[in-house]
């Protein structure tokens, strides 16, 4: 029989479950996640660092958990379900959501009411939380709590090469904030030779290298805290084609003298609307982040190309002078079910591009 597990909010609310994955005690941001499928992926995005996850969708592991479909590394800190399989019914399934968060070491909790979480989060906003044995009597732990070092503690800690699916056409050095391993995937179909490279590689190195684009992945955390990151940024953007994704978006707005803001609670899950200015075409996106760019505060340097149909905010950016483009969402994450993987062939154009100049 389950042990008894608790919920606390950092705003004093608890909610009593029961303990899967690991028997410890846990604090990280809390946030949600939308998704009617795709835990798989959740639980193995490094973008949750530092953060415990509340599925919205009541069942979930009812596929079981399969490795062939890991995005990466497990860096959450906590997982909340209304309810967990444990008898998943898939001829892929290995084992359970239950071991494999054992096996990961982390905390989870199970029938709590992930209803009144998700609502609790949306009117407040994002809020600190612990998953434990025993309600504490002090919560200021819990209510300090920030997360730090999200990427440093989630990039590669070496560089490594992937190559391309049949003729080698570009060669594309991926920085590694925290990746997906859909996006070198995407890059291998079309013919790219991916080298990924850690968070702290200098500029000049990835130059020297010669590459025919830069691509900047997704990652977890605060954009702001990435000086070092962003210092080298600034001098990479403008001399090869440059994509960017989710917090690689961040960066680059950054890095160009632009702001990003924290959202209240964020975008996460399969199921987010976006519409392209260009077309006034919309879009259905796979995303999760908690931070967004400040479009307003880069004008005359570049311009909105998407925006979140539900609030407004900037899913995108484009550089023309630069030879850049950064979108918010995940266009390797196939949402609809693979609405605006034509971005990845907009990269290759720009490459092609650049030949010519």
């Amino acid at each position: 029989m389950s042990k008894t597990a608790y919920l606390v909010l950092s705003n004093g609310t608890v909610f009593e479950g029961r303990r899967i994955g690991a028997d410890a005690d846990r604090i990280g941001e809390l946030v949600f996640t939308t998704g009617m499928e795709g835990y798989i992926e959740t639980l193995t995005d490094p973008s949750y660092y530092g953060q415990i996850v509340t599925q919205s969708f009541p069942l979930i592991g009812n596929y079981g958990i399969i490795e062939e479909d890991f995005e990466g590394r497990s860096a959450l800190f906590g997982y909340v379900c209304r309810e967990v399989s444990d008898t998943p019914s898939n001829f892929r399934s290995q084992y359970t959501v239950d071991e494999y968060l054992c096996r990961q070491g982390i905390p989870g909790i199970v029938g709590v009411d992930t209803r009144q979480i998700v609502r609790i989060t949306r009117e407040e906003g994002v809020m600190n939380a612990m998953i434990c044995g025993q309600v504490p009597g002090d919560l200021s732990a819990i209510r300090n709590y920030t997360v730090k070092d999200a990427v440093k503690s989630v990039t590669c800690a070496s560089p490594e090469t992937y190559p391309a699916e049949g003729e080698t056409k570009r060669r594309v050095t991926l920085i590694d904030y925290g990746l997906k391993r859909n996006i070198v995937r995407s890059l291998q179909r079309r013919g790219c030779e991916v080298r990924v490279v850690p968070a702290s590689t200098s500029a000049e190195a990835i130059l020297a290298g010669d590459p025919d684009g830069i691509m900047l992945s997704n990652g977890p955390g605060d954009p702001k805290e990435n000086v070092a990151a962003i210092a080298e940024l600034r001098k990479l953007i403008g001399k090869k084609p440059v994509f960017g994704i989710c917090l690689g978006h961040q960066l680059t707005a950054l890095a160009l003298g632009g702001d990003t803001t924290k959202l209240k609670y964020g975008h996460r899950g399969g199921n987010q609307p976006v519409c392209e200015l260009g077309t006034g075409r919309t879009w259905i996106t796979s995303q999760n982040h908690g931070y967004a760019v400040l479009a307003d505060s880069l004008r005359g340097i570049g311009e909105e190309s998407f925006v979140n149909a539900n609030d407004g905010s900037c899913e995108g950016m484009r550089y023309p002078g630069l030879n850049c483009m950064t979108v918010q969402f995940h266009p390797e994450a196939c949402s609809g079910p693979k609405d605006t993987v034509f971005l990845f062939d907009r990269f290759m154009e720009m490459m092609k591009n650049s030949d010519k100049r």
